[in-house]
């Protein structure tokens, strides 16, 4: 198992819950007001370092690897449950710890879990802060601002649709440099805007490719559909999880719960993940001509990821909630990583102001 060199001020231990064996950073004080991170899908904990340690005064950092991914114990995602596998582990991990309420922090896939835990522990959540985050209808499968599904199956979304070549890349231990389709190029192409690079490249590729790979793993199990493309989502697995299948009523009871923790929403303007046109979406890569038989956008058009959320957000608004949204230019999928000055800003200020 490989490891990682953390950086000074972050402290990473196992601790184990009566769910599973999660392995979490640390940083700050534990007697501190809690702030939990949550990664994306093919990220972890790792991706957090920075941002954990500019936290300010008075804030304690905690940062999980989710089942699935990093050093956490390889436990299995009944994806039926929707994200409920999570954000229960991530309830034990409060319960284990002692701590009664959090500020959290959801990045991409990430901010899944948090609208679960709304939802089913209003109480523990102190504030959302949404980074680049998943529709509140899933990945994949819908269309309209109302999260409507584009097949009675879902077909068009799910573990079947990832190119098995990066499967096999990534089980591969592949970490070269040179093939545009290597795990750390998708990385850099899609996670940031070139010419940049982290300066923790190394540590994160480690750590997305930590992620537990097989049929019931990432990305997960598929079943055979008569609707373009011809597959949709299995039982298991995280981006079965994520797909709008199992989560059918999430957003009328996130909009029902009371109380609603304040939301700040930041993203980048070049996201090319979370996106109403996103390169991860089958119907755009049909548009493009990569997935051939594409029956046209009046049958299945490209979800519009971020309208959806803006959508739901304004509904969160008139049923009592609150939210703000800053996009910074020029900035891909993680701009907490590309403009860390200019998210922290946004970031601190609102932590304060809970």
């Amino acid at each position: 198992m490989e490891k990682i060199d953390y950086k000074t001020g972050i402290e990473s231990r196992m601790v184990q819950t009566d769910r599973l064996n999660m392995h979490v950073l640390f940083s700050g004080n534990p007697d501190d007001t809690a702030v939990i991170f949550l990664h994306g899908n093919f990220s972890a904990a790792v991706y957090w370092q920075d941002l954990m340690l500019s936290l300010p005064t008075g804030f304690y950092g905690i940062a999980p690897d989710l089942r699935g991914y990093g050093w956490t114990e390889d436990k299995l995602t009944d994806a039926t449950r929707g994200v409920r596998d999570w954000a229960d582990d991530l309830i034990a991990l409060m319960h284990t710890l002692k701590i009664s309420t959090a500020h959290f922090v959801g990045w991409s896939l990430g901010a899944a879990p948090i609208y679960r835990i709304l939802i089913d522990h209003p109480e523990k959540i102190r504030s959302m802060t949404l980074v680049a985050p998943v529709s509140p209808y899933g990945f994949g499968g819908t269309k309209g601002l109302n999260g409507e599904a584009v097949y009675a199956d879902f077909a068009g979304c799910g573990g079947g649709l990832v190119n098995p070549d990066f499967i096999r890349r990534i089980a591969d231990g592949d970490r070269s440099a040179d093939d545009p389709n290597s795990p750390r190029n998708i990385i850099n192409t899609f996670y940031y805007v070139a010419p940049f690079r982290a300066a923790e490249e190394e540590a994160f590729l480690t750590g997305s490719m930590m992620e537990k790979i097989g049929p019931e793993k990432y990305p997960g199990d598929s079943i055979p559909s008569a609707n373009w493309p011809f597959v949709g989502p299995g039982k298991w697995g995280p981006l079965n999880a994520g797909s709008p299948k199992y989560l059918v009523g999430e957003v009328s009871q996130l909009l029902a719960v009371q109380p609603k923790a304040p939301v700040l929403w930041v993203r980048g303007d070049k996201d090319q993940i979370v996106s109403d046109q996103s390169f991860f979406d089958i119907p755009v890569l049909g548009k493009l001509g990569f997935v051939p038989g594409y029956p046209g956008e009046d049958i299945i058009p490209a979800q519009p990821m971020v309208g959806q959320t803006r959508a739901v957000l304004e509904a969160y608004v008139e049923n009592g909630g609150q939210f703000v949204e800053h996009v910074l230019e020029n900035t891909a999928h993680a701009p907490f990583i590309e403009k860390p000055e200019q998210f922290n800003a946004l970031f601190h200020t609102f932590l304060k102001s809970v």
